[in-house]
């Protein structure tokens, strides 16, 4: 990554310190809040809605974060400070005064097309009228690759050309993708690698000859696994968990379920409805199971800054070489329609399976084209091309690393600014930032 290699030598590098769990919506909560999960209360990608008797994942609203904001930092010191956030999470309802975010179209017929919110509304045409419509199918699916971030790359250049944002916060999201698909060490990882260090350089070019200071961070290291742990399917073979059938289709059902877990990458959240019943029950049926390093109870959430009502009463923490399924079925016979597609809000946990077509099906290409053909004829269809065999994924994260090597990085294009020992801790990205932008860092 030749862009980023200089950005550093010229500027300054280190390690960065990420959050448990080391995962998107976690890890960015806590750089633009300065708190850690406890405190900010985002405890992964989604959690169980104890309130709805929901399990929610990739939600949106910025209200969900508890903390002040970058943003409002900022302006207490600085009136009229103005920030552009293009792609970092939470972004609807923030105090921010330019927001482009994912957020596709869902007609009442039950077709999802590609789009994107954007505040000021104005902007939405602009932007597309300039860049085409925002490429959904791109940014998540098996169809994910470099067009997603080019996407972003571009509507950040815009944005800096026309508004001119005192801070722009920019979430190129692609390279994640054929890590998790092929492993860090995949040469076809490598080159997902290269191919958006060269995306970044006309960014980066336009930062430079506008005088701007330049950060590049990522919230955690992605890393080599080989197995699963089907946490739920434990917790259902002890009689915890519930699922209620329809139409063949077994449903996860929390509300009635003794216990069940969101599986979020390498962590899980255990929900368990009756802890003084059956927290030891609980316990007990995920203590021997292979891959789990550690279990959290209170006091290990508590040292691990994740004692927050929205988490489990246990956390489940993978081996390095482990992840966690959501799948809760025992027979995929009776797996819900949705298992195959991809559908990040109603499956319960996260599925990086949703990279990938099935491999199994010699036809899955096929039925993807058959299934686009009645799409843009306009009737109804179902890209059901997800495999139910989760093996193909090669690469993980969200527990702590294990080496600094292995962790994430924070690069300055100013010398000097993370000269210190050790890790540059992830509750202080907040205040560089500031310092930063404010010309108040030595």
């Amino acid at each position: 990554m030749p862009q980023l290699q200089a950005l550093a030598r010229n500027g300054s590098q280190t390690t960065l310190e990420t959050v448990l769990p080391a995962v998107t919506c976690a890890a960015q909560s806590t750089f633009l809040t300065g708190l850690t999960p406890d405190g900010h209360g985002i405890v992964g990608n989604g959690w169980y809605f104890r309130e709805l008797g929901e399990v929610l994942l990739w939600r949106q609203h910025n209200a969900l974060v508890s903390g002040e904001k970058l943003w409002d930092a900022a302006r207490a010191r600085h009136p009229g400070y103005t920030v552009a956030n293009i792609c970092w999470w939470y972004a609807m309802g923030a105090d921010t005064d330019w927001t482009v975010t994912p957020r596709p179209v869902y007609y009442a017929d039950g077709r999802k097309e590609p789009d994107c919110y954007t505040r000021p509304p104005a902007l939405h045409d602009e932007l597309t009228g300039a860049l085409g419509t925002f490429p959904l199918f791109h940014f998540w699916g098996p169809g994910a690759d470099l067009v997603s971030s080019r996407w972003i790359i571009a509507a950040t250049r815009h944005i800096l050309r026309t508004r001119r944002p005192d801070l722009a916060l920019c979430y190129v999201p692609h390279l994640d993708y054929d890590l998790q698909r092929h492993g860090p060490d995949d040469p076809r990882s490598h080159r997902a690698a290269a191919e958006l260090d060269a995306e970044l350089g006309p960014l980066l070019q336009d930062a430079r000859a506008g005088g701007r200071t330049i950060v590049a961070l990522s919230e955690y290291g992605i890393t080599s696994v080989r197995r699963t742990v089907d946490v739920n399917r434990a917790l259902r073979r002890a009689g915890l968990l519930e699922v209620h059938t329809q139409d063949g289709m077994e449903y996860l059902d929390p509300t009635t379920s003794r216990a069940f877990a969101v599986a979020d990458h390498q962590l899980a959240h255990v929900y368990v409805r009756d802890p003084d019943a059956d927290l030891g029950a609980a316990r007990a049926a995920l203590e021997g199971l292979e891959g789990i390093a550690e279990l959290l109870d209170a006091q290990g959430k508590k040292a691990h800054r994740l004692d927050h009502p929205r988490s489990g009463e246990l956390v489940a923490v993978a081996e390095p070489d482990a992840w966690f399924t959501y799948y809760y079925w025992l027979d995929d016979a009776r797996a819900p329609d949705f298992a195959r597609l991809v559908e990040i809000h109603r499956k319960p946990g996260y599925d990086p399976a949703e990279l990938f077509m099935d491999p199994a099906d010699p036809y899955v290409r096929l039925r993807a084209a058959a299934a686009l053909a009645r799409k843009k004829t306009g009737m109804r269809y179902r890209m059901a091309v997800v495999p139910l065999d989760p093996s193909p994924v090669r690469g993980s994260h969200g527990r702590l690393p294990a080496r600094s090597e292995e962790g994430p990085v924070l690069i300055c294009s100013r010398p000097g600014v993370t000269d210190g020992p050790g890790p540059f801790p992830a509750t202080g990205v907040k205040s560089l930032l500031i310092e930063l932008a404010l010309g108040e860092h030595s």
